[in-house]
């Protein structure tokens, strides 16, 4: 099914796929590795390091395509999504995933992991992993992240976020080279977004959660394709439908 889903993404023209060490319990970078293989200069990759998955995610393996046939057949029906930012909240995939030292040593392990298992020798984006807090490693990880461009193993380097933790990380945030944050149309600070952000690279994730009930899905992805014209806008697509429909908004 995941494979199928890449493919069609593909062939409508998606090129974009933001990856990171914790996605798919510690997987899908190899996964994705494996599908995209002779195709690499056609395509970006984006991954993030400062979560990995742990131990315990190896348990998870056997059982995940019995999960997936569940989740298929299961009746639908109507359910609402309560997203809880909150670093205390303790979530079901918190408990098979770690986070690791924000260092300028740890990029560079991660990284070389991250090309290994895409089977590349640079990554287009390399963004540090939703921190919690205000990154006091900064100025090393700058450091680190210039050097690494010097080298050729990544183009760019980010930081991925919660835009409700934003204030976290204004001293640094335009010294990135991009950045990567949650953002739906008629969420709080939309508009003050737009208007710092709207015609700078960005990564916009979550589009369709929260935000305006007067917005239609595909209303909400017009308005931010319309809004944020350099900006890649991310959405997780299994369903064939989906990907075309969503393909068919990004023109």
């Amino acid at each position: 099914m995941a494979h199928r889903a890449i493919d069609v993404a593909y062939e409508r023209g998606v090129t974009h796929f933001d990856l990171a060490r914790s996605y798919g319990y510690g997987e899908a970078e190899n996964f994705v590795g494996k599908v995209m293989k002779g195709r690499r200069d056609k395509v970006v990759f984006a991954s993030k390091f400062g979560i990995v998955a742990n131990w315990k995610a190896q348990f998870l393996k056997p059982v995940k395509p019995l999960v997936r046939f569940i989740k298929r057949n299961k009746p639908k029906t109507m359910t609402v999504t309560i997203h809880v930012d909150d670093p205390g909240k303790d979530t079901i995939a918190d408990r098979f995933l770690d986070r690791i030292p924000l260092s300028g040593a740890q990029m560079r392990i991660s990284l070389e992991q991250s090309l290994r298992a895409l089977r590349t020798d640079y990554l287009d984006y390399l963004f540090i992993h939703e921190p919690l807090t205000t990154v006091h490693e900064f100025e090393e990880l700058f450091t680190h992240a210039e050097k690494l461009k010097a080298e050729g193993k990544i183009r760019a380097w980010g930081l991925a976020y919660m835009r409700s933790k934003e204030q976290l990380h204004h001293q640094y945030l335009n010294r990135f080279d991009v950045l990567q944050f949650d953002n739906s149309p008629g969420a709080v600070g939309y508009d003050e977004t737009v208007a710092r952000r709207g015609p700078l690279p960005n990564v916009i994730f979550s589009p369709l959660r929260g935000g305006s009930n007067e917005l239609s899905p595909t209303g909400k992805l017009q308005k931010l394709f319309t809004e944020f014209p350099s900006s890649v806008i991310l959405c997780s697509m299994f369903d064939e439908r989906h990907i075309h429909n969503n393909a068919d908004i990004a023109g």
